[in-house]
C-alpha cells in the first residue's frame, strides 16, 4: 500500500497502510472476530499494538481463548457526529499465544499496555500477527 489516500468507486477514502497503523495504535478497544464450528462469534477485547501486530489479554476457558491458532479478523473503528467522519481497520491474520514466550519479541509483546476493563482475570497473552492490513475512511465531503 502506498500513502497516498485513494477513493474508491464508492466515495470511500482508502487508507495507505501506515493511517491504518496510526489509527490502530490510536484507541485500545477493538473487536475480534472468528469462527466458532459453522458460527461467526465477534468478541470486544481492549488491545495494544506493537507496529502492526495487535496484542490482547484473555482467560483459561473463554470463547476468545479459542482464537488461538486460528485465521482471525481484528477491528477498530471510530465515528464522530459532529463532523460526520468515520473510519475502519481491519486486519486478517493468525492469533497465537505468547504467554509463554521466552523469546525476545514474545516478551516485548507482553509489555504493551493492555488493561481489559472486562471483569476477571486475564493472564493469557494472544498476538494477532496481520497478514492483511485494510482501512477506510467515510463521511461528509
Amino acid at each position: 500500500m502506498s500513502d497516498d489516500p485513494k477513493r474508491s468507486h464508492d466515495g470511500l477514502e482508502v487508507l495507505s497502510e501506515k493511517q491504518c497503523l496510526d489509527l490502530l495504535a490510536s484507541r485500545d478497544l477493538g473487536r475480534l472476530a472468528f469462527a466458532i464450528g459453522d458460527q461467526p462469534e465477534i468478541f470486544p477485547v481492549n488491545y495494544g499494538t506493537d507496529g502492526s501486530i495487535v496484542v490482547f489479554k484473555t482467560a483459561d476457558g473463554t470463547k476468545a481463548q479459542q482464537a488461538i491458532l486460528r485465521r482471525v479478523a481484528f477491528e477498530v473503528d471510530s465515528w464522530d457526529p459532529d463532523t460526520g467522519v468515520g473510519w475502519s481497520v481491519v486486519l486478517k491474520g493468525v492469533a497465537q499465544e505468547v504467554t509463554t514466550g521466552i523469546d525476545p519479541f514474545a516478551a516485548a509483546l507482553r509489555e504493551r499496555p493492555v488493561n481489559p476493563v472486562a471483569p476477571g482475570v486475564r493472564e493469557r497473552w494472544v498476538a494477532l500477527y496481520p497478514g492483511e492490513i485494510t482501512g477506510r475512511r467515510f463521511g461528509r465531503a
